[in-house]
This record gives C-alpha cells, structure tokens and sequence, in this order.
C-alpha cells in the first residue's frame, strides 16, 4: 500500500462550505439481508483449531466475570470467517449474545460522522479547510490558554473542518482529563450534559478557550461532536436524519440509530461493569463523537464499506480516492503527540486511527479503525483483505481480561499469519 505525503489542506477534496441542500444517490436493494454470510476461516488462513483457541479466551473472560459476553467477527467483501459468541447480553440476562445484540459504540460513532463529513464533501456541501465558523460564528475568535500559568492569548489561525477530523483542534474531553484547568472549565459549563442540542454543546465549548494552538497538538476531545454540529449546520437537518440519508440507508444499516425503540428492549446489552446510560431514554443531544447503538451485523456493513473502497452492495458512500486519503498520516512528525495513545507508534486520519500491521514499522502500511469506551472495537486492513470486529459491554472493569480489545486484535492476527 502506498502511502501518500498530503498536504495539510488536502485542496483537492475541497468545495464550498456550508450550503443547505444535497443531491444524494437512491440505493435501493435488499438491505434487510444479513451482512453476514459465511464462508470457510481458511481462507482467512484461520483454521479450527485457532478459532476453538480464541473462543476458549472469550469464554475465560465470561467465567471470570470480566464481561457477561463477547463476539469477535472476521471478513471480508467475500464473506465471514470467524463469528464467535458466548456468554449472556447482561449480567441479569439470560438471552445470549448474538450478531443482533444492541451495544452502546460509543466513539465507534466517530469514523460514521467523520465518513458523512468526507460525502458532504464530495458533495460540495463542506470544505475541510473552511473555517468551523462559516457553520458556527462562534469559532471565529478563539483563545489558548497556558495551562502552567493560566494565561490566555488570542488563537493565530482559525479552526478548519480538518482540524476537528484530526483532533487538532486545541478542544479536550474534560471527563478524561478533569484534574487540569481546562477540563475543570469543561465540566463546570456542562460538557457532559445530555438535555442539549450538539449545536448548544458546541457554543458552549466556543466560549471556552483552547488546550494549545490549532493544528499543532494531537489530542482526543470532543471535536467530533463539534464536527456533528458543523455538518447539521451545513446539510440543514439534525445529525440522525443526516446519518440516515447518507450513510444508513445506503448500507441497509436499519440497527444503528442514536436511541433504541423500546420495542429492541430485550436485544440490549448491559455491562457487568460500569454505568452506562439508558439507550430507551431519548434526550435532545446526538452525540458525533458517541452516541450511536449498533449491532455486530449492522456494523458489518461500515466496514466492509471502508475495506471495499468506500463502496457497499452497490451503494457508492465515498470514492476510494477520499477512503485512501482518510487513512493518510496526519500527525507526522511535525505535530505534538504526547498526549497520543500510541504515543509514537502508529498515527492518525481523517476520523481513524492508524496502526502499523504485524511486521510493519511507522512507515506503514497500517490498519484503521477506532473502539468505543464500552468495549467495542473494529479495524479494517487492506493490506491483508479483512476487517474484524469485537463487541462486548462493559466500562472500567478489573484488568487482566484473557480477552478484550486489545487481545482479541492479536490474537486475529496471529491466527491469521502464524
């Protein structure tokens, strides 16, 4: 896979930002057949040893009450290998997991809203240089605050579209970092709060200054959110109908919306560990950077969307060019990256992480992908035609499970190149 040095504006995927209306391509066909259809795991070079080997690992997490179930699923635009399930949907649930269980995804809504963002763009509807506060007047004039001695100064460039899919943006999360000044301002102003509009989270987040300079730190924050608000601004209508019409629809993903009918009550997975909010509870807030509940089947179809070029059963959602141009690095060397997960392994896209292949180094080629706080994960690796995906539901449990998201990924991997 060849990567691509872009330049920081990527002119070329450009159009004018914030118009009001969209010209979308009607797919039709048979979106309510399973996405899963499977096929031998040797093709994956998995063989059935190796799959009894990780469902042995997912079943020792169950009985040592780590999760109350998991799945791990392996394809390809050909089919699924590997789809293992154990254990219960809850803790106080008989039902067992399954491909149709609702999991709260959390921040695997990211790459969604960061996928309709790069439609729009096709669509000439957003530009990813333009300035945030084409959409929200209120981004126009921002400050930096000096954490050490608290001082603010004016902001020196303005926040783009990119800088919100690359997360270098200067916003934070101030749930994950509530010690500091800034995410003290954060939660004092309500950042956490659910009974506002993304749009109100996002003004709110404007009258606040930034952690450091646009476009020279990475750091993970609530820019996605904001990012959910730029683009209803832009298309004219709430980000769930937004979602629907550009994405949803056209993959046949029925299961993925940001509240779940009470009529789906029962198929909802409760974690064994952790609070989680209610996903029957509906509040104003639609969530870009978590909000979302899917099943591993619906997922299924995003993937192989991205693994496919950005193309699904005849449903065009993005051009490979934008797909391969997603998954550039972005951080390089020349952005702060202390505060990265990876730190200096890997790197980051429009709205993926990057992470090197087995036997790869920080040149590539990479997987991409991202995992929700809830214990879901997906990756998409082009270099070895497959996409997996592990879903569970539980937050801040003991550690040592024999297998969650990390583990699952290696182990994959291993099976699939031993």
């Amino acid at each position: 896979m060849m990567i691509i040095n872009l330049p920081r504006k990527l002119l070329c995927l450009s159009a004018a930002i914030c118009f009001s209306t969209a010209t979308l391509a009607d797919h039709h066909g048979d979106d309510h057949a399973s996405s899963i259809k499977m096929i031998d795991s040797s093709l994956f070079g998995i063989d059935q040893s190796e799959i009894l080997g990780i469902r042995e690992q997912m079943q020792a997490a169950v009985d040592g009450s780590f999760v109350s179930g998991n799945n791990i699923l392996v394809g390809n635009n050909d089919g699924v290998g590997v789809l293992e399930t154990v254990g219960t949907q809850g803790p106080k649930q008989t039902t067992q997991m399954n491909d149709q269980t609702i999991f709260r995804i959390y921040s695997m809504t990211k790459p969604i809203v960061s996928v309709a963002t790069m439609n729009m763009v096709g669509d000439g509807l957003i530009a990813i240089e333009g300035p945030v506060s084409k959409c929200i007047p209120e981004f126009a004039n921002m400050n930096v605050i000096d954490e050490e001695s608290g001082a603010i100064t004016a902001a020196k460039n303005q926040m783009t579209v990119q800088d919100l899919l690359t997360h270098e943006s200067g916003l934070i999360y101030g749930t994950f970092d509530p010690q500091s000044v800034l995410g003290e301002q954060y939660l004092n102003a309500g950042s956490v709060r659910s009974d506002i509009t993304a749009l109100e989270l996002a003004k709110t987040l404007a009258a606040l200054p930034l952690r450091f300079e646009l476009g020279t730190k990475w750091h993970y924050s609530r820019s996605t959110d904001v990012l959910g608000a730029v683009i209803e601004v832009a298309a004219g209508k709430s980000l769930d109908l937004l979602l629907k019409e550009r994405i949803f629809d056209p993959l046949g993903m029925d299961e993925t919306t940001f509240y779940v009918d009470a009529s789906k009550a029962e198929r909802i997975a409760n974690p064994i560990h952790g609070d989680m909010a209610d996903p029957l509870e509906v509040q104003p807030m639609l969530s870009g950077g978590g909000g979302l509940h899917s099943t591993t089947e619906d997922y299924v179809r995003f993937a192989s969307m991205l693994l496919n070029g950005g193309e699904y059963k005849g449903a065009r959602i993005i051009s490979q060019n934008t797909r391969d141009a997603m998954n550039q690095k972005f951080i390089g060397d020349d952005i702060n990256r202390d505060a990265f997960f990876f730190r200096p392994r890997g790197d980051w896209g429009l709205g993926f992480y990057l992470q090197p292949i087995p036997g790869a180094d920080n040149s590539g080629p990479f997987n991409f992908g991202w995992q929700g706080v809830g214990s879901t994960v997906f990756i998409v690796d082009p270099v070895n035609d497959f996409f997996m995906l592990s879903m569970a539901q539980v937050r801040r449990g003991p550690r040592g499970a024999p297998m969650d998201l990390t583990r699952s990924q290696r182990a994959v991997y291993e099976a699939m190149l031993d």
